[in-house]
């Protein structure tokens, strides 16, 4: 059986495109893949039951030639350096493309959070502060949260750090609204996938009422998603999350899906819909796929099975080098992650500024900024690729290379 590659495997082979696309040679390549710093640092902790648990602690900090480092922190069990590495540049790029004042950075902790109490994530999330916190700040690295964290985990995270430095709300985004959090900031992502649908739609001369899509993960990226998209006239068929998927070939009722998650616990069981596993899911035809779980879901073995028209990354690299050569073999257009999940590190910028200037945006102002960033960067990447007549991840990742290698060469080497 054939290994499904890493996510740093993935990025590097779509960054190493870019290079050979815009005529780099191999040293800028290399000088672009790095990471100015690596970080891994022990954290014990002590379970309520008394015995002792010893995790580790992940940050790469990848490039800052265009602002402060900025990246998610994720508790994964299989969170790794590896996969850390070709997460932070992944972010580097993803700050390039939308054009905003902030380099690339992520971190994590290998826990699986659903198996610690509040108290034990509470210490464990304390500590890696008090391990990490010379390398973080509101001007060197700002963390946001990521797969298994949330905005409590920032609270936890600003409030360990306004210990040592003096109130600092600007050292972490996506906290609750309560302790300096930003209107907005929970759905941005969400929020996006459905900017870019629409755009690419438009660009397409295609409307989007009555179109389907498949969600696959329905965590807060896929829960945002799929009630945009619904709101949008758009028929989701089918989403899942880890313990089960739904299906309704004439569309499923997002709203009341919504209220049995939040009573549940989880998708599955929905009355009136039937079950899908999620090969099942990734493989249903329909117009749009949204991948909003992990890395690496749809690869070789399994990309000939897709049947969408459309494969909208809204998770961290979910299609492999391998298998995004097949989709565009078969004619299924992907539009990529670093275009389709940029929205929540957009409002995580809106976040960070207002957190400087002291000063709250309305909602209304963040949502009409977000939407013309999003907009902006959706049209270069889509004329590019009309113009160069290329793929729209080839069209994304020249724009964000191009930008990248400017400005690293401009602040010197």
């Amino acid at each position: 059986m054939q290994r499904i590659p890493s996510i740093k495997e993935t990025h590097d082979a779509f960054l190493r495109s870019a290079c050979e696309s815009l005529g780099y040679d191999q040293q800028t390549y290399e000088v672009l893949l790095i990471a100015a710093r690596e970080v891994r640092v022990e954290l014990p902790l002590r379970r309520d039951d008394g015995s002792l648990v010893v995790y580790n602690g992940y940050r790469v900090q990848h490039h800052n030639a265009r602002g402060p480092y900025k990246g998610g922190l994720r508790y994964h069990p299989d969170v790794n350096m590896t996969d850390v590495r070709g997460l932070a540049c992944l972010m580097s790029l993803k700050t390039a493309l939308v054009d905003i004042p902030l380099g690339g950075a992520k971190g994590g902790i290998d826990c699986d959070p659903g198996s610690l109490s509040e108290r034990e994530l509470e210490t464990l999330t304390r500590k890696f502060v008090q391990r990490m916190h010379r390398l973080i700040g509101p001007n060197l690295d700002i963390p946001a949260p990521d797969v298994g964290t949330n905005a409590q985990v920032m609270a936890w995270i600003q409030d360990e750090y306004s210990k040592i430095y003096g109130y600092s709300p600007a050292v972490v985004t996506g906290k609750p609204v309560e302790t300096g959090g930003s209107p907005g900031r929970e759905e941005a992502t969400g929020r996006d996938v459905s900017i870019v649908i629409k755009e690419y739609a438009h660009h397409c001369g295609e409307k989007l009422k009555g179109k389907t899509a498949a969600i696959q993960g329905f965590g807060n990226v896929g829960a945002h998603a799929a009630q945009f998209l619904f709101e949008m006239g758009m028929r989701v068929v089918a989403v899942n999350d880890v313990r089960g998927g739904i299906h309704d070939s004439e569309g499923l009722p997002i709203d009341k899906v919504l209220e049995h998650f939040k009573k549940a616990g989880t998708v599955a069981g929905f009355p009136g819909a039937d079950s899908i596993d999620n090969g099942g899911l990734l493989a249903l035809r329909c117009d749009y796929l949204v991948p909003a779980a992990l890395g690496g879901v749809i690869h070789r073995r399994n990309a000939g099975h897709v049947q969408a028209k459309v494969v909208a990354e809204a998770a961290d690299a979910p299609v492999t080098e391998p298998a995004n050569q097949i989709l565009c073999q078969r004619g299924v257009s992907v539009l990529p992650g670093i275009l389709v999940g940029a929205g929540g590190v957009t409002v995580s910028y809106f976040e960070w500024v207002q957190n400087l200037q002291h000063f709250r945006w309305t909602l209304e102002e963040i949502e009409q900024r977000l939407h013309d960033k999003l907009v902006e960067a959706c049209r270069a990447v889509f004329e590019l690729a009309k113009d160069d007549k290329c793929s729209y991840r080839l069209s994304a990742y020249q724009i964000a290379t191009r930008r990248l290698k400017e400005s690293f060469f401009a602040a010197g080497i």
